[in-house]
Order: structure tokens, then C-alpha cells, then sequence
């Protein structure tokens, strides 16, 4: 989030030369790289291709058509009675109260129905007397309304919470939730009873006391089939060496003394944590390699396989430093490597302030594609996965880079016309409060901003005709994304930074249909979390992964949805597990929940509500 950036127009072609030079494709920069022939570490190169993915379907929906669904805010009558504290709302005097707290989708007790956690943060104008802000966990009553059970479960916590993510650590059948803070991180453990155990010091994945921890996800690294984790971390701060507003030219933005950084504060590095399998873990981020990449202010994580090689591979959104990729060698390590694969830069070659992070494949090419939302003036990126996790920026080519004003955070790819298309969302919200003082063409509460695809490799953005539930400015933070009522489509939790979720209830309007998968490993990790799934229908064939993490430090529900349009029959689902095993099914009927246990068992669970 830092201050005075150069604006990034989206819609300027990419570099084809530095100094005169003609660029080589990514591909034989990877080759080059890799037999030691040139490109020093940290050199700054925009190395986005000129070439666009080829439109090989052709569109499924007419500029300006009928969106096919509502979109409204439920979450007053949903009773979830929540309140997001995260320092000042009409002025931050430090950066700790600028980046809010994310929110996660879970199915706590195994009912078949999504519950809502939301991270909560505090407030330095708090006193010790006053009642402190904590967690929250919404039980889900079946009837579109939740009720609050976070005392009974056990996760009264308080302090500055930031990010959540969810996964089977012990492979009881039962998810947990870990949650990250400025201070000790918190694993709970899921006791199957409706309550918690807090864990994270004796799980060994507590951290340092005074540390700063954002992203997380749970993820089997090494295929053993137990969930190891990954966790970011921004900046080093503390109160006895933050700066007050103004100090320097890194505390200023458009004439107004604001908070300090992230410029100007030290930087971090990650942490990758292995599961011993007894109950603890092991901080194994030196060994890994996780640690040769230092000074970076990590935020959203994103954890999938994106060379199609069966292991998962972690991507990084840093804010004001670039973006990471890890791959993974198959022997417990990782090679950085996002300036090479094209996705560490905007498509100019400049650092942005990246904050979410989510994946799909948009263009149904077989391979997963990258977007990440950044800082105002920067917009959103879209990297077209060319194959063998080489990436080209297409913002523009796609027509991602018409709204790049706003503070873009939590993000993701859904299907609320369930067409078999992704569409965009990311909700917004700027960091300067102060911004309000003065009468300027950025605001502190933002809109969100929906984008359609149009089926040919191109966006169309649609907030407008979405309504209110899109429109209405607000400071969105962390959201996940899950069918909350078990309609057949997918709804949106958004956790607002100084203000009440929001929860955005999708009605369908056509008669597409859809399935939703709940997949359950037995030799892989009880989630199925790193699991691929392709989904066939006729010509319509579509790729998803179980995914914690992700978004804007937030948990989507772990079930995958497709979307199917007209189509009537699934002729082939076929899943690859972490493993290693494949399980194919064929002729599956449609508009209803199925659980796939690993070794192909499909139970049918219930049509749609």
C-alpha cells in the first residue's frame, strides 16, 4: 500500500526490449535461466509476451445480456451480528489499522452446511476496561439466518486478527481453522463436538510473539497426506519504532499525512511448516528455500499446481515488492521463480502493491491462470497461463483494466450464471480514512466491481447491472466465496474493515445447471486439499482444485462447484488426488451434491434447496 506510485496503465502494450534488446520468450528465458547463461537475481524485467490466449470458444454471452441472476446483501437478515474493528475509521495514525481481517466459509460440524468465521482486529483507543473485540463463528440454521455460537465453540480470542485459512491437520475428519495476527499465530483444533481447542503453541506454529503474520494455507507439499502450512508475513512493526503520520515523504499521499509504509519499514519472509503427523509441525522454511527470498511484504497466498505436474506450487502477492512463485522440485524444496514465469511484475515491468490472489482456468485451455488485485492506479492483474506455468499479463487484452482506481483486496473466480464460465469479483476500500477531508476523485469507501466472461478469453465489467449489492461504497477486506444456502449457487461473504459484513446472495435467474462436489481423501490428506478435478460435459470440459487460503487472506468453501449451463449429463469427472491415485466417473446426473471419497465411492448427498 505504499504512496506517489506511477500509474500502471493496463491497457499500454507489454515491453518487447530493454536497452534496444530484443526480448526472448519466457520459455527460453526459463531455459537460458536454468543453464546459468544470464538474468542476475532481482532484475527488474517485464517480461509479459506480446501474444494473447486465442479465442477458442466462442461467446456465451452478448455485451450488455441479462446477467441471469440477482445479486442482494442478506447479512442483516442473516443475523450475522459482527462489527470489524481494525483501528480509526475517520483517521490511522499506523499501517497495522490500514489492512483489515479476511473471513472463511467452513463446515464446522460436517452438516452438509456452510457455517462463517470472521476475523476480527482491535483498536489502540481501546482500553483494558473496555470490552475487547473477538472472532466470530456463525452457525448455519438451514433457513437463510445464523446464529452466533463463538463462545460455546471456544474461540473468544481478541487482539489483531488478519488472515484465516482451514484444513484436516490431523485427518480426524473434522476441519480446523488456523488464524494468523500481529503476535502469536492460533491453530484450532476441531474436537467433532461443535467446539475448539487453541493449539498453536503446542502444534509448534505459534511463531514469534511480536511477528506480523497475513496469508495463510494448508497444503501437502510433499504428498505424505498430511496438510503442512504456509504462512506470509508483511513488515516488521512494533510501536516503539512506528513513525507518526508526515514524517517522511513514505507518510504522505496527494498532500495528507497518513501512516508510514510499507516503504520505509523493514521487509519479511514466509514461513512453510511441515506435519510431523503427531500433532506438531516443523519449521522448515531454511531447508525448503523458502527463505532465500527476504525484505518482501507478503500478503494474499495462493497455493496450486500450476505446471500440471501434480504438486502444489505457492504464488505470493507482496505489496510495493514483487510477487513470488515458488515452484516445486518434488524432493521438499521450492526455486523461486516469478520473474522468469512472468507473474513477479505488472506488465510494464514495475513492482506493485499486490494484496489477493486467486486462480482458475478462464479459458478452459487446461491450465490455471492467475489473477491479483493491487493498490489504486494499478487495477487488477490476469495472467494467462501459457503452459508450463509461463504467464502473459492480458489485462488489457481481456478487458480486466477498465476500473483501476480503486484499493482492490479480496478477489475470486465464480459462476453465479453457473454458464461453465468464471466471472470476477473483488471488493475495494482505500487505506487513507484522511482521504474524506478533502474533496478529490478517490474516496476511502469503494465500490466492488463484478466482471462477466464473455466465453472468449474477454471480461465485461457488469457492476452496474448487478445493482446495489456491487455498487454501494464500502471497505472490503478479506471475502470467500461458497453456496451459503445450498441453491446451487455460489454466494459471497465480505468481511468490511471498520464496518458489518456483508453477505451477497446470488438467485439464479436461467435454468443452467450445475454440480458441487465434496471430495474426501483417504491415503491423501481427510480434506482432499491439492485435489484436481476435470469436470466433462459434451464439449465443456473445466478444471478446479480443493484450495485453502487464498483470496485476501480469507478460505472459500472447500467444495468445488461447476457451472454447466445447458448442459443435462456430466459425461466424465475425473479426480486427481495428491496421492497420486485418479478416480474416473462417468454419466453423473446434475443439480445435486455428491461426496467422492478416494477410490471413487460417490454418495449423493441432496438435489438443491
Amino acid at each position: 500500500m505504499s504512496k506517489n506510485r506511477r500509474c500502471v496503465d493496463s491497457s499500454r502494450q507489454p515491453p518487447t526490449s530493454i536497452a534496444g534488446a530484443l526480448l526472448p520468450n519466457r520459455r527460453e528465458f526459463i531455459r537460458m535461466a536454468g543453464s546459468g547463461l544470464f538474468l542476475r537475481a532481482g532484475s527488474h524485467l517485464g517480461l509479459a509476451q506480446l501474444s494473447t490466449p486465442s479465442a477458442s470458444k466462442s461467446a456465451t454471452r452478448a455485451l450488455g445480456s441479462p446477467l441471469g441472476y440477482s445479486l442482494q446483501d442478506v447479512a442483516r437478515e442473516a443475523h450475522l451480528d459482527f462489527l470489524q474493528v481494525c483501528g480509526g475509521d475517520t483517521s490511522k495514525k499506523y499501517i497495522l489499522e490500514t489492512t483489515g481481517s479476511g473471513v472463511a466459509f467452513i463446515d464446522y460440524d460436517n452438516d452438509g452446511w456452510l457455517d462463517i468465521f470472521l476475523v476480527n482486529g482491535s483498536s489502540f483507543e481501546l482500553s483494558a476496561s473496555q470490552d475487547q473485540p473477538t472472532n466470530k463463528l456463525f452457525h448455519n440454521n438451514r433457513d437463510g439466518t445464523f446464529t452466533d455460537v463463538t463462545t460455546k465453540a471456544g474461540l473468544t480470542r481478541s487482539g489483531w486478527g488478519q488472515g484465516v485459512c482451514v484444513g484436516d491437520y490431523d485427518n480426524d475428519g473434522f476441519d480446523d481453522i488456523f488464524v494468523t495476527y500481529w503476535g502469536e499465530d492460533v491453530l484450532y483444533h476441531n474436537n467433532g463436538d461443535g467446539t475448539f481447542t487453541e493449539v498453536g503453541r503446542k502444534a509448534k506454529v505459534a511463531g514469534e510473539p511480536g511477528r506480523w503474520s497475513t496469508g495463510c494455507a494448508f497444503l501437502d507439499y510433499d504428498r505424505d497426506g498430511k496438510l503442512d502450512l504456509f504462512v506470509t508475513h508483511y513488515v516488521n512493526f512494533s510501536l516503539q519504532n512506528a513513525l507518526d503520520p508526515g514524517t517522511n515523504p513514505y507518510c504522505m499521499f496527494r498532500g495528507l499525512a497518513v501512516n508510514c509504509g510499507p516503504r520505509g519499514l523493514i521487509g519479511e519472509t514466509s514461513t512453510l511448516y511441515h506435519n510431523n503427523g503427531d500433532g506438531t509441525f516443523t519449521d522448515v522454511s531454511a531447508q525448503a528455500g523458502i527463505l532465500k527470498q527476504s525484505g518482501f511484504y507478503g500478503l494474499g497466498v495462493l497455493v496450486a499446481d500450476f505446471d500440471n505436474d501434480g504438486w502444489p506450487d505457492i504464488y505470493m502477492a507482496s505489496d510495493t515488492t514483487p510477487a513470488l512463485l515458488f515452484m516445486n522440485n518434488h524432493d521438499g524444496t521450492f526455486r523461486e521463480e516469478g520473474l522468469l514465469r512472468g507473474v513477479g511484475f505488472s506488465e510494464n515491468g514495475m513492482t506493485q502493491a499486490g494484496m489477493g490472489v486467486t486462480a482458475a482456468d478462464y479459458d478452459h485451455d487446461g491450465w490455471l491462470d492467475i489473477v491479483k488485485t493491487n493498490f489504486s492506479d494499478e487495477g487488477v492483474d490476469l495472467f494467462h497461463n501459457d503452459g508450463d506455468a509461463t504467464f502473459t499479463n492480458v489485462t488489457g487484452a481481456a478487458g480486466l483494466g477498465r476500473e483501476t482506481h480503486f484499493v482492490c483486496w479480496g478477489c475470486g473466480f465464480f459462476d453465479p450464471d453457473n454458464d461453465g464460465f468464471v466471472d470476477l469479483l473483488y471488493v475495494s476500500g482505500h487505506v487513507y480514512p484522511e482521504l474524506e477531508r478533502i474533496h478529490a476523485d478517490t474516496t476511502y469507501r469503494e465500490p466492488r466491481v463484478l466482471y462477466r466472461n464473455l466465453g472468449n478469453g474477454q471480461f465485461e465489467e457488469v457492476s452496474q447491472m448487478a445493482g446495489a449489492a456491487i455498487t454501494t461504497p464500502s471497505t472490503g477486506r478479506g471475502c470467500a466465496f461458497g453456496d451459503v444456502n445450498n441453491d446451487g449457487c455460489v454466494d459471497v461473504v465480505i468481511n468490511n474493515q471498520n464496518a458489518r459484513p456483508a453477505l451477497l446472495k446470488v438467485k439464479q435467474q436461467n435454468h443452467n445447471h450445475w454440480i458441487n462436489i465434496k471430495l474426501v481423501g483417504t491415503k491423501s490428506n481427510r480434506s482432499a486439499i491439492g485435489a484436481r478435478v476435470k469436470c466433462v460435459a459434451g464439449a465443456l470440459v473445466q478444471i478446479d482444485e480443493v484450495r485453502s487460503g487464498g483470496s485476501y487472506i480469507s478460505q472459500n468453501d472447500l467444495r468445488i462447484h461447476f457451472g454447466l449451463g445447458e448442459k443435462a449429463t456430466i459425461d466424465l469427472l475425473e479426480i486427481k488426488w495428491p496421492s497420486g491415485a485418479v478416480d474416473q466417473l462417468h454419466n453423473i446426473a446434475v443439480d445435486q451434491f455428491i461426496l467422492v471419497q478416494e477410490g471413487g465411492k460417490l454418495t449423493t448427498l441432496r438435489k438443491a434447496n
